[in-house]
């Protein structure tokens, strides 16, 4: 396994409707038919749950207020780029992501969802199955999406 410190702290969050649908997006820089839930990034003098809801808002344009908690993944979890983008991304700093991820509930209606935000990540959104998320999403994410299923099975 590789040192800790090449993976960037992040958060995910997996956002469910009041169907029980997963939120996900298509991101702008990937033409592949491939989709993820929000995610990104931790500053350093931010906690997950905070920087959860601020990745939400920038990039849905869902209000923190309209959001709420109802579980975290028990441990972080972690992804490794392939290594031919690893050069591409962070400037090569991170080799992958270390993360702590959160299940919430939409409050809001699709209305309150824009993806035009300042600095626009996604393409296209849609709600799915939970169970649908493997397959949707880049195949180096499977893992920790299947992951993910189990440890909030509960709640699906």
């Amino acid at each position: 396994m590789s040192e800790p410190n090449r993976y960037r702290r992040g958060v995910g969050v997996m956002l469910l409707n009041s169907d029980g649908k997963v939120w996900v997006g298509a991101r702008i820089d990937n033409p592949d038919d491939a989709w993820q839930m929000p995610q990104g990034g931790i500053d350093a003098d931010e906690e997950p749950w905070a920087t959860a809801l601020r990745e939400l808002e920038e990039e849905t344009g869902i209000a923190p207020h309209l959001v709420e908690r109802i579980a975290e993944c028990p441990e972080r979890l972690r992804y490794e780029l392939p290594a031919e983008w690893r050069s591409r991304l962070w400037g090569g700093k991170w080799i992958g992501q270390e993360q702590d991820w959160f299940l919430a509930r939409f409050l809001g209606r699709d209305s309150d969802v824009n993806i035009a935000t300042a600095h626009p990540e996604f393409r296209a959104w849609k709600w799915v199955e939970p169970e649908r998320l493997p397959d949707l999403i880049v195949p180096f994410k499977r893992d920790l999406y299947r992951r993910l299923l189990g440890d909030f099975a509960e709640y699906l």
